[in-house]
């Protein structure tokens, strides 16, 4: 049996909503989020197409005060503002039932962009990160299960660092996400 969120349609933020509600990391998100440019013309092509479709639904779970949204949300934003497909933001702190059926590494991570028809049934799912950030931590984590040991806060800031230079100081991250996107959707 598939997850279903069809409870939750219709209950999250517009993206301007919650652009307007940032009480942290505002002007960074809305630096990102201006920062974007296509690419790629087929990239942009394949969003705009998707406008052909009536059928997806998006909820992102995330909150202003993660380093990750506001990196990744930005993207996510502008690639879905073009494709027509109806995109709700629901706050983490206010949906503990969805942050729980979408953990990653069995931890508490976002953004996680969900993707549904229109009757709530999950096809699929991004994040927390591009998956060459991503692919950093859950190293660290397979490397440093032990939560209490006494180096591991030393570590998970070296971790940390890392997932940030493989972010990069441009946008060429951006780009990896429209098509880890693009992958996505195609799959359904």
């Amino acid at each position: 049996m598939g997850k279903n969120l069809s409870n939750k349609l219709g209950k999250g933020l517009t993206p301007q909503r919650f652009i307007d509600g940032m009480t942290k990391n505002k002007e960074k998100f809305q630096e990102w989020y201006d920062r974007f440019q296509w690419e790629n013309e087929e990239d942009k092509e394949f969003f705009e197409s998707l406008n052909n479709r009536d059928d997806l639904r998006c909820l992102i779970l995330m909150a202003d005060w993660c380093g990750d949204v506001v990196r990744n949300v930005p993207v996510v934003f502008r690639a879905l503002e073009i494709s027509g497909i109806p995109t709700e933001v629901l706050i983490k702190e206010q949906h503990p039932d969805v942050m729980a059926q979408f953990l990653t590494g069995g931890g508490e991570a976002i953004p996680i962009v969900i993707f549904t028809d229109f009757s709530g049934l999950v096809l699929g799912h991004w994040g927390p990160r591009p998956a060459h950030v991503q692919a950093v931590m859950t190293k660290f984590k397979q490397e440093n299960p032990d939560r209490e040991a006494a180096d591991y806060n030393d570590k998970i800031q070296v971790a940390r660092q890392e997932m940030a230079r493989q972010y990069g100081e441009g946008t060429e991250y951006q780009t990896v996400i429209v098509k880890e996107l693009r992958d996505l959707l195609s799959s359904f």
